[in-house]
């Protein structure tokens, strides 16, 4: 069985971006985050480099929040993985059947609305003749 070494095909900046998009991050707000004279346009440049100097990996992982192994070791599948484990909202996965029922309305309100009905119905049902 042969094994290929993956560290040939290594395309920094293209890790960059996937991991920039993950985060949600815009190529506008990585270059204000970078200072001076970045800008959108040289972001985008710098992710269409293959390698990058290990100072502007450094100041880029600390602005996405990944450690720069985790940009040049970048491998999609363990990516994905790793947000799908580890993102969690009121939406997905939580509760004992996978999901919390969220109410958007308030119960309360609802009880007082029917006892309101169950009054007026009392009311009219008095009046009736017999």
């Amino acid at each position: 069985m042969e094994t290929t070494d993956n560290t040939n095909n290594v395309h920094i900046g293209q890790n960059i971006k996937r991991i920039r998009e993950i985060k949600g991050i815009k190529q506008e707000t990585l270059a204000i985050e970078l200072g001076g004279e970045w800008n959108q346009s040289k972001v985008s440049l710098l992710e269409g480099r293959e390698s990058i100097e290990e100072d502007l990996l450094k100041q880029v992982a600390e602005i996405l929040n990944v450690t720069p192994e985790m940009i040049e070791k970048y491998d999609e599948k363990t990516v994905n993985n790793f947000f799908s484990n580890t993102f969690h909202d009121t939406s997905v996965n939580n509760g004992p059947l996978g999901y919390v029922y969220q109410c958007t309305f308030n119960p309360l309100d609802k009880v007082v609305e029917l006892y309101e009905r169950l009054l007026k119905s009392e009311a009219a049902n008095r009046d009736l003749p017999k």
